[in-house]
């Protein structure tokens, strides 16, 4: 009995062509996904820096309604103002005297200033040679 031989050329090439593409695909899956947690990091930090400050900016308050606290001086509007740091972050907080011996929240403002990040790494200068 005469046996035919297979032929494995084209398959071999279809399976080498799949494996290359599942490959890249897996690749990019894990860069994309380290992408994303590191976004989410940044994120995480950047609330809880902001919910610290909020924390800070209500014990001020509490301090204050309690006497434990000076108020700053008004300004010509009449308007205590205070302002509180926390990494980077500000929180201006403006309050007027309500007449009962209290407080009037009238301003509570957080803000961060913004920072334009100049730096390109691995951009090429535009010359092949020593300059001079």
């Amino acid at each position: 009995m005469k046996q035919t031989p297979i032929r494995l050329g084209p398959l071999a090439l279809l399976l080498t062509v799949i494996s290359i593409c599942l490959t890249i695909l897996a690749i990019l899956t894990f860069t994309t996904a380290r992408a994303d947690l590191r976004l989410a990091e940044k994120f995480a930090d950047t609330v809880q820096a902001r919910y610290e400050l909020e924390r800070e900016g209500q014990e001020y308050l509490a301090r204050l309604d309690a006497g434990q606290e000076t108020p700053p001086e008004p300004d010509e509007t009449g308007v205590r103002r205070v302002e509180l740091e926390h990494e980077g972050y500000k929180l201006h907080i403006g309050l007027t005297e309500d007449g009962n011996g209290g407080w009037e929240l009238v301003t509570w403002l957080q803000e961060k200033t913004w920072e334009q990040d100049n730096t390109i790494d691995n951009l090429w200068s535009g010359s092949f040679g020593k300059e001079g």
